[in-house]
């Protein structure tokens, strides 16, 4: 089967919800009138990837100013299901397609990196929390359980998402190939010319399509007072972007785009996951189950549990 898909390579609008989902709703109406049956968005397009920000924190240290700025940052966060996943809900319905896409999630006083899925049809399919934040991500996400490492079968292929570095899990990504993603989805921040070879090195090794893609965003685009330790002039780039699209066996189908917002799309035929399978499965017939195990513990990790004992009442 083949479908047209997609990949919005755009800049969020920091600290603006409501902005920011006006602004992917526009890029889902794009990506219908293009043809796209899914169309895959950055690593925290809502509503902000803080690039450059410390939150006033050393060791040992926490400023008022930064405590201030995670305020900020938590106020632009969206909780899941909400009035915003109810819109892009519906923009994906009315665009008849399937969307990924990557939001900053906030439950009770906790933010978390989360990728959407979101139906044609106009429903929540699901979400994955990024299980490991990178280095200073983790002063202000916390931590995904393997409650939401979902693979979810659709008309557009069995899609998964993985994000940024969480890439270089292996155990991660031979969870994903085990549950058979056949669409993989790579919302990131990393802009760096090492990461199409990876997005190419897991195509290949998951035998899979791969979408990946990244925010475009320069100073100006932050607020004037958005405390970024990394410019110099309001033109400088904070994220350029890298967006591509690569086939089962490692070829590069679309992109890289650097330095500009654009859609870039393929059309992908499905079959040619199997065709690629001939000679290698990576948890399939290329595995030796008798000398390498993984144990993925997929229990939702709750800080809380409340019993009530019915016989009571």
């Amino acid at each position: 089967m083949t479908i047209r898909v997609g990949v919005a390579q755009i800049g969020a609008i920091p600290f603006d919800i409501e902005a920011s989902v006006d602004k992917a709703i526009k890029w889902v109406e794009k990506a219908g009138t293009q043809g796209c049956q899914l169309v895959v968005f950055p690593e925290a397009f809502i509503s902000a990837y803080p690039k450059g920000l410390g939150f006033g924190s050393l060791v040992g240290v926490r400023a008022p100013e930064g405590r201030e700025m995670f305020r900020r940052y938590f106020d632009s966060a969206i909780p899941v299901p909400g009035v915003e996943t109810d819109k892009l809900c519906e923009a994906a319905g009315q665009a008849n397609l399937h969307m990924v896409i990557g939001v900053i999630e906030r439950d009770l006083g906790t933010l978390y990196c989360t990728a959407l899925f979101i139906g044609s049809n106009g429903s929540l399919l699901g979400k994955h929390r990024k299980l490991m934040p990178t280095a200073s991500e983790r002063l202000v996400w916390g931590f995904g359980d393997g409650s939401t490492i979902p693979v979810i079968d659709t008309p557009v292929g069995r899609l998964g998402a993985v994000i940024c570095w969480e890439n270089y899990m292996p155990m991660l990504r031979m969870a994903m190939y085990s549950k058979g993603v056949t669409v993989y989805c790579a919302p990131t921040a990393d802009d760096r010319d090492s990461w199409l070879p990876s997005m190419r090195h897991i195509a290949m090794e998951g035998r899979c399509f791969v979408l990946t893609s990244c925010q475009v965003m320069r100073r100006r685009d932050f607020p004037d007072d958005y405390p970024c330790g990394m410019e110099t002039s309001p033109d400088d780039v904070l994220m350029r972007g890298g967006a591509a699209i690569v086939g089962p066996l490692g070829q590069v189908l679309a992109g890289p785009v650097f330095d500009e917002e654009t859609l870039l799309t393929a059309d992908i035929d499905l079959a040619d996951v199997t065709r690629a399978k001939l000679d290698f499965d990576a948890a399939g017939h290329y595995a030796r189950p008798d000398v390498f195990h993984l144990v993925v513990n997929e229990t939702a990790r709750k800080a809380v549990k409340t019993i009530i004992d019915e016989e009571s009442l």
